[in-house]
């Protein structure tokens, strides 16, 4: 008995542990506390995210966005921003391109 009692425990620490580092993966996603993909898996978030876009310069990234598992700002060379949504795997999952040059627009009606 003392030795499955170990293994329960042990499972049941492993679960919880899954559990805490999930957690801080999701609470990660909200506006105010942008979590930027470091590591290994910046570079494969960003070579996926080049790849969607045909190029730019990666300026944002974000681990736990709302939208997907890895966000992925790139910016082109004509200034267009491109958010490049990726799932947990690097699949790209969706992509939006931002429209602030809409709002600079707004207020020019001469």
């Amino acid at each position: 008995m003392h030795g499955r009692t170990k293994l329960v425990i042990a499972g049941v620490a492993a679960a919880g542990a899954l559990s805490v580092g999930t957690g801080i993966a999701i609470a990660g996603g909200g506006d105010d506390d942008e979590t930027p993909i470091t590591g290994s898996a910046l570079e494969r978030a960003e070579a996926a995210a080049l790849e969607e876009t045909g190029g730019g310069t990666v300026t944002e990234t974000e681990v736990g966005d709302e939208q997907s598992y890895y966000e992925v700002e790139v910016t082109l060379d004509d200034g267009t921003q491109i958010d490049v949504q990726l799932d947990e795997d690097f699949d790209v999952v969706g992509r939006e391109a931002d429209r602030e040059e809409d709002d600079a627009d707004d207020g020019d009606d001469s």
